[in-house]
This record gives structure tokens, C-alpha cells and sequence, in this order.
């Protein structure tokens, strides 16, 4: 084991997370009102209408596969009677469409931003750095699944996931890490470059997600038909405010 494995794979994921809470920290004490999406639908919508669902609601499946893949250990599964057989199946069949799916939603988005004049005018310049390491990750994970479902030797809940669970722990298992074939290492890298810099970009908007409009009661409208026909019959104005 090198310096250089244990700066990678014990040193390097705290200081991204230092950087990640820091830098939202940051941001949400001078720039509360830039977690936004700087939304550029006026511009162009019916692109975005077809790439921002395809890229959302791919990424939120990505998301959940990798949560469960990383955090939920092995013997978790073997006391749900989940095989091994079903569990790697449905990770490359699910796992793979939903990949596919957040990668061509996000290339509708780019090809949007780079043949909209207007939306290409409003990118920033921390847009023309996270989008393209965005597409890489993505494109490094669907590598990293490809090669394991081609080979079938390499089990990444006894490797990479092991890493990641004892960074909690506060001792980093580099040799698991180590030991994992290339495209994960490299897959682990640019994502932990991703987080580096999402504070600092408009990747933070995920933190506004409006999850209060799950639990906020209706609003009620009166409609304003039945009062304008009941003014008209009475041959008196409707009145103000009556919707």
C-alpha cells in the first residue's frame, strides 16, 4: 500500500466532504437566494420537456441503486432470502436502464444549452465545468457496470462498498478500495470531484427540493361563473374578489 492509495482512498473523500458542507455552508450564508436552478424554460421548453424528467427521474433511480448498494451489506440481503443471482440481476438490468436513461436525458440538455443561443448565453462558468464531469461520472458508473456484468469476477459489495461504510467509521479501508478494478476507481474519483464542486455551482438546488408540497393541504378556488350570472340576472356589478 503506497502514499498515494492512502491519500486517494483515506485522505482525499474527508477533505471533499470538508469542502462540501464548508462550501454549502458558505453559500446558503451569502447566496440563499441563488440555490436555484436559474431556470432557462422561458428560453426553450420543448427540449427541456423531454430531457429534464428523463434526466431527473434517472438520476433519482441512480441515486437509490447506489444507496442501497453501498450502505445495505451483503449479509442484509442473504437474511431477506434476496440470491445473489437476483440481487447483481436486477442491479445491471434496473441499475443499467436507469444509468442510460439519466445519460440521455442529460445529453437532450446539453445539445439544448449548446444549440439555444439564449440558453447558451445563459451558461455560467461553473456550468461548462460540472455538466461535462457530470456526463463523466455517469458515463464512468455505466463503464463500471458493463465491466462487471462482462467479467462477473468482481463484486462491489465486498469491495467498494466496504470502503465507502468504513469512511463512517472513521478508518478508511484503502486495501478494498485498492483492489477494485480501474473503472470504479475512476468512477470514485470524479464523483468525489462532483461533490467537490457542487456547492460552488448550481447543483445545489437539490437542496430545495419542495418536498413541503407533499403534506400541504389544498387550496380551495370559488369558481366566479355563478357570481357573474347572478350579477347579470340581478343587473348588479359581481362582487370584487369573488373567484
Amino acid at each position: 500500500m503506497t502514499h498515494v492509495h492512502i491519500a486517494l482512498w483515506g485522505v482525499l473523500p474527508y477533505l471533499v466532504l470538508g469542502v462540501f458542507l464548508c462550501g454549502t455552508a458558505w453559500r446558503y450564508r451569502y447566496d440563499r437566494f441563488g440555490f436555484t436552478t436559474r431556470s432557462s424554460q422561458l428560453y426553450e421548453s420543448r427540449l427541456l420537456r423531454v430531457g429534464g424528467p428523463l434526466f431527473h427521474y434517472g438520476l433519482f433511480l441512480v441515486i437509490a441503486g447506489h444507496a442501497v448498494g453501498l450502505l445495505i451489506p451483503e449479509w442484509v440481503t442473504e437474511r431477506l432470502r434476496v440470491s445473489e443471482h437476483f440481487y447483481h440481476l436486477n442491479a445491471l438490468v434496473v441499475g443499467g436502464a436507469a444509468g442510460l436513461a439519466t445519460v440521455a436525458g442529460l445529453g437532450v440538455l446539453l445539445w439544448r444549452r449548446l444549440r439555444v443561443r439564449a440558453v447558451r448565453a445563459a451558461t455560467s462558468r461553473s456550468d461548462r465545468l460540472v455538466h461535462p464531469l457530470l456526463l463523466a461520472v455517469l458515463l464512468a458508473g455505466l463503464t463500471a457496470t458493463a465491466s462487471s456484468a462482462a467479467s462477473g469476477s468482481y463484486d462491489y459489495r465486498m469491495g467498494v462498498s466496504v470502503w465507502f461504510r468504513s469512511l463512517f467509521e472513521l478508518e478508511p479501508d484503502v486495501a478494498a478500495m485498492r483492489a477494485a478494478p480501474l473503472p470504479y476507481q475512476v468512477h470514485a474519483l470524479l464523483a468525489m470531484g462532483l461533490f467537490a464542486l457542487w456547492p460552488f455551482s448550481r447543483l445545489v438546488h437539490a437542496f430545495t427540493v419542495p418536498l413541503g408540497y407533499l403534506a400541504r393541504p389544498y387550496i380551495v378556488y370559488r369558481s366566479r361563473g355563478r357570481a357573474v350570472r347572478q350579477a347579470a340576472r340581478d343587473g348588479s356589478p359581481a362582487r370584487p374578489g369573488t373567484r
